[in-house]
C-alpha cells in the first residue's frame, strides 16, 4: 500500500515514535545554550503594603527624582545628596513591588481588571533603570489581559517586557499563546521555538504548543500546495514494490502476459486495443503511457476489458496522487455487481488504502471489512488490513490478520515476514520477552524460507536495530541491498543505522546520498537527510531538503508532516540567529 508500506518500512528505525517537534528539534541534537543563567530579583518590603490606586496613579513623589547615567541623583534645585536620592529611588521601587503584590492577589482571586490597575501603578512607580522588574510587571499585566481575552493588549505588554528583557521565556511563551489565539501562527512558532531553546526544552507546555502549531501550519501549507500541484509520477522501483505487495491481484494475470502471445490485432490494418497497449507499457516500464491507454480502452465501444482497464487506471491515478479521479474509477468497479469478485476486492483494498492516506482510518477499515465479506479467502485483504492495524498501533488485530493471510497464502513472503513483525510488536506491547525471542526466531526462519525476499531482511534488520544488535542488523541491510540493489530506501535505513550504532554522521550521509544517486525520487532520503542537517544546526539546508521531499510525496498527510519539519527548521534558523545561540555540534 502506498503510504502504509512507507510508514511500516520506517517504523522501528530507532525503536521510538517521535512527534514532529521532537524530530525537528530534539532527537540527536544536544543544544548548548550559551546565554548564561538569568533570573529576576524581586525584593519587596515586609512592611504594611500600600493599597493600589484604582485610577492607576501613584502616590509617590518619584516623578520629582531624576537619575543620571552615572547614578548621581538630582532634584529640581540640585540640593539633594546622593544618599537621599538613593533612598527616594528605593522607596519608589518598594512601592512598585507592593503594587505588584497587590495585583498578584487580585489576579489569584480572578479580579483581572483590578489586577491590571495595580500593575499599571507598579509600572508607573518603578524606576526606569529597574528593567527586569519592569519587564515582570508588563508580563504580569499581559497575563491579566490574556484572562480577559484581550490578546492584542497581551501581545503588546509581552513585547514591552521583551524589549526590556529579550530572553524572558515566560513573556515569549505568553506572547506565543496570544499569537496562537489570533491565528498568527508564524509569529507564534518563532516565539515558542525561542522559548523552548532558551529554556532547554524543560517546559512541556511550550513543547506541546509547538507541536500543535506545527501540525496546524503543516496542514494549512499542505492544503494550499496540494491544490496547486500536478500529478507526481513515482519511481520505477516504487511501482514495482507496490505491485509486489499484492499476492492475489487479478490484474497481474493480464499484466504478466507477453504481448506477443495475445491476439492483439483484429486484422493487419487494425490498431491494438487500449488495454493491450497499457499492458505493453507496463512490461516496458513506460508508466506514463498507461493511463492514456486505459482511457482509450474504457472509451471504446468494443472494449473487452473495460473494468480491468478502469481498475488499472485507478491504480496509476492513485500512484500519481490523483485521488479524486482514482476514487471515481474504484467506485465504478466496486459497485458493479457483474464484475469479477477478485477485481472488486482488489478495488476495495486500494480504496481502503486511499482512505488511509487521507487520514480516514474508519472508512479504510469499513472497506477492508466489506472486502473480507466479498472475498473471505483472498489473503491480500488480511495482509493489507494488518498493515493498517500496525499503523493504528493495534498490534493484536494486526497479528490476527497476518496469521490469516499466511494461512491462505503460505508461500507469499511479504505476508509471512509481516506476520513475524506483528508478532514481535505484540510481544513488545505485552512486554513478553519469550514471545519476542520466538518472533525473532521466526524472522530467521522466514529468511531461510524466502532467501530472495529483501523485505524479510529489511524488517529483521529493523528489529535487530531496535534490539541494539547493530552489527547483525547492518549485515541484514547489506544482504537486503544485494537482493534488491535498486531499493534506495534500504540505503537510507543503513545510513540511519550508522547514527544509532556509531554516531557516524559522515557515513550516514554517504549512504543517504548514494540512495539519492540511485533514485532521485526517494523522498524518504530527502526527509532523513534534512533531519540530519537540522540536528547538525544547518537549519536552512534542512529546510531545502524537506522542500525537495515535499515535491515528491503524494498525500496531504505526508506533505503536512514535511511542511511541519520545514517550518520548524526555518523557525529555529530565525531564533538561533536572533539570540546568537551557539550549537555545539554545528560544523
Amino acid at each position: 500500500m502506498l503510504s502504509v508500506m512507507a510508514a511500516t518500512s520506517r517504523s522501528g528505525v530507532d525503536g521510538h515514535s517521535w512527534s514532529k517537534w521532537q524530530i525537528a528539534l530534539v532527537v540527536g541534537a544536544p543544544v548548548a545554550i550559551g546565554l548564561g543563567y538569568w533570573y529576576l530579583r524581586n525584593t519587596g518590603s515586609s512592611s504594611d503594603r500600600q493599597k493600589c490606586q484604582l485610577t492607576g496613579k501613584k502616590k509617590t513623589s518619584v516623578q520629582s527624582v531624576q537619575t543620571t547615567n552615572n547614578g548621581i541623583t538630582r532634584g529640581a534645585d540640585d540640593v539633594h545628596s546622593t544618599n537621599s536620592s538613593v533612598e527616594a529611588v528605593k522607596s519608589a521601587f518598594e512601592q512598585s513591588q507592593d503594587f505588584k503584590k497587590e495585583g498578584n492577589r487580585h489576579f489569584k482571586d480572578g479580579k483581572y481588571s483590578d489586577a491590571i490597575r495595580c500593575y499599571n501603578a507598579a509600572i508607573d512607580a518603578c524606576p526606569k533603570e529597574k528593567v527586569y522588574d519592569l519587564s515582570t510587571f508588563y508580563q504580569n499585566r499581559a497575563a491579566a489581559y490574556e484572562q480577559l481575552k484581550d490578546y492584542e493588549s497581551s501581545k503588546d505588554d509581552c513585547t514591552k517586557a521583551l524589549e526590556l528583557n529579550p530572553t524572558y521565556v515566560k513573556a515569549l511563551h505568553r506572547r506565543a499563546k496570544a499569537y496562537e489565539s489570533t491565528n498568527d501562527l508564524k509569529r507564534c512558532l518563532e516565539d515558542v521555538t525561542a522559548a523552548c531553546l532558551l529554556d532547554h526544552f524543560q517546559n512541556q507546555a511550550a513543547i506541546a504548543m509547538a507541536d500543535r502549531v506545527l501540525r496546524e501550519l503543516g496542514h494549512q501549507h499542505a492544503k494550499d500546495a496540494m491544490a496547486k500541484r500536478g500529478p507526481v509520477i513515482p519511481s520505477k522501483h516504487f511501482v514495482k514494490t507496490y505491485f509486489s505487495s499484492f499476492h492475489n491481484d487479478p490484474l497481474s494475470s493480464y499484466l504478466s502476459q507477453k504481448s506477443e502471445s495475445d491476439p492483439v490485432l483484429n486484422g493487419e490494418s487494425e490498431s491494438k486495443s487500449g488495454f493491450l497497449m497499457a499492458n505493453e507499457a507496463f512490461q516496458a516500464q513506460r508508466y506514463e503511457d498507461i493511463i492514456p491507454a486505459c482511457t482509450q480502452e474504457i472509451d471504446s465501444e468494443e472494449s473487452k476489458h473495460k473494468l480491468e482497464a478502469m481498475s488499472l487506471r485507478a491504480t496509476f491515478l492513485l500512484l500519481r496522487g490523483e485521488y479524486s479521479l482514482a476514487l471515481k474509477d474504484l467506485e465504478k468497479v466496486i459497485e458493479n455487481e457483474d464484475a469479477d469478485a477478485k477485481l472488486r476486492v482488489n478495488a476495495l483494498i486500494k480504496r481502503a488504502s486511499l482512505h488511509m492516506q487521507m487520514d480516514n482510518a474508519a472508512n479504510a477499515i469499513e472497506d477492508f471489512n466489506r472486502a473480507a465479506e466479498l472475498g473471505p479467502n483472498i489473503s491480500d485483504v488480511y495482509h493489507h488490513r494488518g498493515q493498517v492495524y500496525l499503523l493504528m498501533d493495534k498490534a493484536a488485530e494486526a497479528q490476527t490478520d497476518f496469521k490469516k493471510s499466511v494461512e491462505l497464502s503460505p508461500e507469499f513472503p511479504i505476508a509471512y515476514v509481516q506476520k513475524c513483525y506483528a508478532d514481535y510488536r505484540y510481544a513488545c506491547v505485552e512486554q513478553n520477552i519469550e514471545k519476542a525471542k520466538k518472533a525473532i526466531e521466526e524472522f530467521e526462519e522466514a529468511i531461510r524460507k524466502f532467501p530472495k525476499c529483501s523485505e524479510c531482511c529489511t524488517l529483521y534488520a529493523q528489529v535487530l536495530n531496535e534490539q541494539q544488535e547493530y552489527e547483525k542488523a547492518d549485515s541484514y541491510y547489506q544482504k537486503g541491498i544485494e537482493i534488491d540493489p535498486d531499493n534506495a530506501a534500504l540505503l537510507v535505513h543503513r545510513g540511519l543505522l550508522q547514527l544509532n550504532w556509531k554516531g557516524d554522521i559522515d557515513k550516514a550521509i554517504y549512504y543517504i546520498k548514494k540512495a539519492l544517486e540511485m533514485d532521485d525520487k526517494c523522498e524518504f532520503a530527502y526527509e532523513t537527510l534534512g533531519t540530519i542537517e537540522v540536528q547538525r544546526g544547518n537549519f536552512l539546508a534542512g529546510a531545502e531538503l524537506f522542500d525537495k521531499a515535499i515535491q515528491l510525496v503524494k498525500t496531504d498527510v505526508e506533505m503536512s508532516h514535511l511542511f511541519s519539519l520545514k517550518d520548524a527548521a526555518k523557525a529555529q534558523a530565525v531564533v538561533v540567529e536572533k539570540y546568537k545561540i551557539p550549537l555545539s555540534d554545528k560544523e
